[in-house]
């Protein structure tokens, strides 16, 4: 691409300037200043962490919400190329595409954490295989890598080198193999960072079962991502959601959930906190915020036949899941630590500015690449033709149809 052509583009951006690109402008502005000023002057004079208090929320939110939030990627690809669940095909390129995305991101965000950012690297080649920390590095990095093999299909496709994809088709079960092994090792690997601060955490949120805890609602929230994904690039491209393929995903968050309720009763008899529970301070009120939130009312409406085969019904449940696992994340990582260490912390703008410009560079990235890849499956059926699926457009009867607005599905014949 030539400059002309550059600068073509992005006077043609400008000129059809909507209310979500200035949005998006905003941030990126933002997150920009905020970026500068905390590496020209350092983390003090961008957040409010302390030496008492040094992780905050580009730990809880960026890292911690970010690495469960992409695991739609290996529960979906899992569920297609290891258990054969074809029904679910449809829906592997757009989960991939986000759980990729995400894990670049939150490595990203990583840096502007750590004090030293320029050491990143230093996992690869300084061992200490008795860290935790060690452990989900080196998981990280290797599931990216296999993320973007994943991936990269679309890339290639793109570029026409077919040879390459094929050569990627080739091995993609081993590759989804690795990547659920090394989702399973790092997801339960980041709550078991928690285990060694017993005396610090709060009552309510330290268990032994951290780890089991994190990688259940990993599970339970990747399907729930993917849906929400699936609902806004349908409004965004103007394609159909796939009603009864996020319904039968709508069944794996509410397992997962379910599952995650019974460990957090098992800790609830086990740590004797029953006393806890009805001690309405900050911390019972955002526990049960959490747990009601995000547990108990999605299994209730997720139990539901018809709330399952509504869109909109699927949509507002995965988002309740999605607030509900944020909240444990910043409960674990923020709330649980803050009457120990006697500090009351709530991030600067400037860290919530670099957190909203990551996120609105991720929105930015999959509308990229939704437009110029072949990541849904009309796009990828055009684009290979040898294997290419037919669709056909079902109609699912919700409560929706009674304002005459229809909600459609597609399966495959």
């Amino acid at each position: 691409m030539n400059t002309n052509s550059l600068i073509s583009k992005v006077t043609d951006w400008f000129r059809h300037m909507t209310f979500w690109k200035s949005v998006f402008l905003v941030l990126v502005v933002a997150g920009l200043y905020s970026t500068v000023t905390r590496f020209a002057l350092g983390l003090g004079a961008a957040t409010h962490l302390t030496d008492r208090f040094p992780w905050g929320l580009w730990i809880g939110f960026d890292v911690l919400c970010g690495v469960g939030l992409a695991a739609g990627g290996f529960v979906v690809a899992s569920a297609v190329y290891v258990f054969h669940l074809d029904d679910y095909k449809a829906i592997v390129r757009p989960s991939v595409l986000t759980a990729f995305l995400g894990y670049v991101l939150v490595v990203f965000a990583l840096l502007f954490d750590l004090g030293r950012p320029w050491n990143i690297w230093h996992p690869l080649v300084m061992w200490n295989p008795h860290s935790v920390m060690f452990e989900v590095a080196w998981c990280v990095m290797l599931y990216t890598a296999v993320l973007a093999l994943e991936f990269s299909p679309m890339l290639f496709e793109r570029l026409k080198l077919q040879k390459a994809a094929r050569a990627v088709h080739n091995i993609i079960i081993p590759m989804v193999i690795l990547g659920v092994m090394l989702s399973t090792l790092h997801q339960s690997s980041l709550g078991s960072l928690y285990l060694i601060i017993p005396e610090k955490m709060y009552p309510l949120w330290y268990s032994g079962n951290l780890p089991f805890l994190f990688f259940t609602s990993a599970v339970a929230v990747g399907p729930a991502m993917v849906t929400i994904e699936s609902f806004f690039s349908s409004r965004a491209f103007h394609r159909e959601i796939e009603v009864p393929i996020l319904s039968k995903l709508g069944k794996v968050t509410a397992v997962a959930l379910a599952i995650y309720l019974v460990l957090k009763i098992e800790d609830i008899l086990n740590y004797n906190l029953g006393s806890y529970l009805v001690t309405f301070n900050l911390e019972g009120t955002l526990y049960w915020t959490e747990i009601i939130v995000g547990v108990l009312v999605p299994i209730a409406l997720l139990v539901n036949p018809r709330v399952r085969e509504s869109k909109r019904g699927l949509f507002y449940s995965a988002v309740l899941v999605v607030t509900g696992f944020v909240l444990n994340r910043m409960n674990v990582s923020i709330t649980s630590l803050e009457q120990h260490y006697g500090v009351g912390y709530f991030p600067s703008w400037m860290e919530i500015a670099v957190t909203f410009m990551i996120v609105a560079v991720g929105f930015g990235a999959f509308a990229w690449a939704a437009k110029n890849l072949a990541v849904f499956p009309k796009e990828a059926a055009a684009r290979e033709p040898a294997h290419a699926e037919s669709y056909e457009v079902v109609v699912i009867e919700d409560e929706i149809k009674v304002k005459g607005e229809p909600s459609f599905g597609m399966e495959a014949k």
